[in-house]
């Protein structure tokens, strides 16, 4: 029987407006009202997160930054598994060469190296990426926006980030060059100490090779005391590989999954727009959970 439920965000728990739809919000919660525990599993970092839930009124807990970090239903930081400064750097000096996007994530800012005219630029580049029918001088008064801003710390040199000591989970890459992107995805795959993956077309992101979703799902569930055929889980996206790609429960792939993360999972789902996280809990509930 099903007793966990772990979900992405973007593109699946989500919808393409980056926001929980009421139908599904109502459907996780008759789930966790059924005893059936919840677990966020995303490339966000939790501030990022608790925004976009700040109004949800949910517990569950919280697999971010694509498994470098874990947090229980306390929101209590239960394992952590980032960068060392030296992967960083050697990671750094591959993509300096390459004209993209730079972003360090953090538990909670993003670091970006240039100046704030540059950082300004690259920031409604991507925005202009996701937001297209929205032109740069509307994006830039826009809210998400300063939002973007507020949230992203610059610095000068890669030594002036690594003298923070603020623990990096993740390196992101942005950029409209998708053919680039490719070329570099086959030189840093010559690194065995990173996994390399994606939420979307345009992005990479590299994280230490033992920050991924499945791995560190599975490691956490179990010191819960759960067991894998006891999780069903959602996903759409390269970086949700590793997870639908292993012996859980259910496997479920969002009808707007990529054509490779469908043929990793168990089974496929209705689209994010359609409701297809709420439309599986419900047949799970009906199937498994009478009453609920």
């Amino acid at each position: 029987m099903i007793k966990v439920i772990a979900s992405d965000l973007d593109g699946t728990l989500f919808g393409n407006d980056s926001k929980m739809a009421s139908g599904t919000l109502k459907a996780v919660k008759r789930a966790c009202e059924a005893g059936i525990r919840f677990i966020i599993t995303t490339g966000r970092n939790f501030r990022g997160v608790m925004k976009e839930l700040e109004d949800a009124d949910l517990t569950c807990d919280y697999v971010l930054c694509s498994g470098a970090e874990v947090r229980n239903s306390r929101q209590e930081i239960v394992s952590r598994i980032p960068m060392s400064t030296e992967l960083c750097r050697e990671v750094y000096e591959v993509l300096k060469t390459y004209p993209v996007s730079v972003i360090f994530g953090t538990d909670e800012y993003d670091y970006q190296i240039g100046t704030y005219e540059e950082v300004e630029k690259q920031t409604l580049s991507r925005l202009n990426s996701y937001f297209s029918e929205m032109g740069m001088s509307e994006l830039q008064k826009a809210q998400m926006f300063d939002e973007r801003m507020d949230t992203t710390k610059i610095v000068r040199n890669f030594r002036e980030l690594s003298d923070t000591g603020v623990p990096v989970y993740k390196i992101f890459l942005f950029s409209d060059d998708r053919a680039m992107l490719g070329r570099i995805d086959k030189e840093l795959a010559e690194y065995k100490s990173i996994a390399v993956s994606s939420s979307f077309p345009t992005n990479l992101e590299i994280t230490d090779v033992r920050a991924q979703k499945g791995p560190v799902l599975k490691a956490y569930i179990e010191s819960l005391g759960y067991r894998m055929e006891e999780v069903m889980a959602f996903g759409d996206s390269r970086n949700d590989e590793s997870m639908l790609s292993m012996d859980f429960g259910a496997t479920i792939a969002m009808e707007n999954a990529d054509t490779e993360l469908k043929n990793a999972a168990k089974y496929i789902t209705k689209s994010n727009v359609e409701l297809g996280v709420a439309y599986a809990i419900g047949e799970l509930l009906k199937h498994s959970y009478p009453g609920f």
